[in-house]
């Protein structure tokens, strides 16, 4: 990639690793490998659980001491700064020579830093002997509050899952209007709110649309939730996310699979569905393309596999 403008750094445990890889295909066009990649397309990382940093490259050099030389050039002047150095996967550089780079890079900065409550970090890394000066931008773990919500169950989404289905549901775009087509408790709903997302949810569980805007509530987030069949819905959205009901595994539970997602087709041409079994020749009867696939592990006192597929309507 020529002169890409943006570094991410990614941190994610073995068992999401597919996962991750699925979210990055559909934000950055491509997979993320040995836990970084460069991109010229901008998003926050607080949009993912899996993104760090952002890393927006000003100067790039094949030599430390050109970086410092071009660095030199810039006279950047700033109060309230920090150093830091993002060290990327395959970089060999040593501790103790990582602090001797941020104290020249703080040498070359005017202006009082501030370790704890910096107005801006500047970045020093290196990829493949290629070294980059820049803004370091690192995401905000506020989300993370949503592992206390108030109501949950046994089989609920992990955060990490719920919130990566709104960035494949979305591809990032916080214009996106979505919906929650199976609701539950909301655990998604959350997830999309902190984003800055609009979405709207819906259950036919009476108990489950009572927890939703509850948990809702204790965010303080606005969203509507309905208590409808899906199929009674009638707002248009432009993706749709759909964690199908579980323990269900009879043929009648193949005909109510069946009917949620071709109602949900009539409302979004971009779904996301989460599943416990194969459903691929369901969702392809139902119009859609199947774009990407991947499966997770939950894990826990219960231990079972969900399939995420990510769909659009066959034009």
């Amino acid at each position: 990639m020529p002169n890409p403008r943006y570094i991410y750094s990614f941190n994610y445990d073995y068992h999401h690793a597919e996962l991750c890889k699925l979210e990055s295909r559909h934000i950055f066009n491509e997979a993320v490998l040995n836990k970084f990649l460069f991109s010229n397309i901008k998003v926050d990382p607080s949009i993912s659980s899996f993104i760090k940093n952002r890393f927006e490259i000003s100067i790039s050099e094949d030599s430390y001491s050109r970086l410092l030389d071009k660095l030199k050039e810039e006279n950047i002047c700033c109060q309230g700064f920090k150093a830091e150095y993002m060290l990327l996967e395959g970089d060999p550089t040593e501790y103790t020579e990582r602090l001797k780079k941020l104290k020249d890079i703080g040498i070359l900065i005017e202006g009082k830093p501030d370790v704890q409550n910096p107005s801006i970090i500047y970045s020093i890394c290196n990829s493949n002997d290629i070294w980059h000066f820049g803004v370091l931008v690192k995401r905000n773990t506020d989300w993370r509050k949503h592992k206390n919500k108030p109501y949950s169950f046994s089989n609920s989404l992990c955060i990490h899952i719920a919130k990566t289905l709104v960035s494949l549901a979305s591809k990032g775009n916080r214009t996106t209007k979505l919906l929650d087509a199976c609701c539950g408790v909301g655990t998604v709903m959350l997830e999309a709110c902190y984003a800055g997302l609009s979405i709207e949810g819906c259950d036919i569980n009476l108990k489950s649309i009572k927890h939703t805007k509850q948990n809702l509530e204790h965010y303080k987030y606005t969203s509507r939730v309905y208590c409808m069949d899906v199929k009674d819905l009638t707002q248009k959205y432009d993706a749709a996310i759909i964690d199908l009901p579980y323990n269900l595994y009879s043929y009648s539970d193949d005909v109510i699979t069946s009917n949620i997602i071709e109602s949900t087709v009539k409302l979004s041409s971009r779904i996301v569905i989460v599943s416990k079994s194969d459903i691929e020749a369901v969702i392809k009867k139902s119009g859609l393309k199947i774009i990407d696939f991947c499966t997770v592990e939950k894990r826990g006192r219960s231990m079972f596999t969900r399939s995420i597929w990510v769909c659009e309507k066959e034009v």
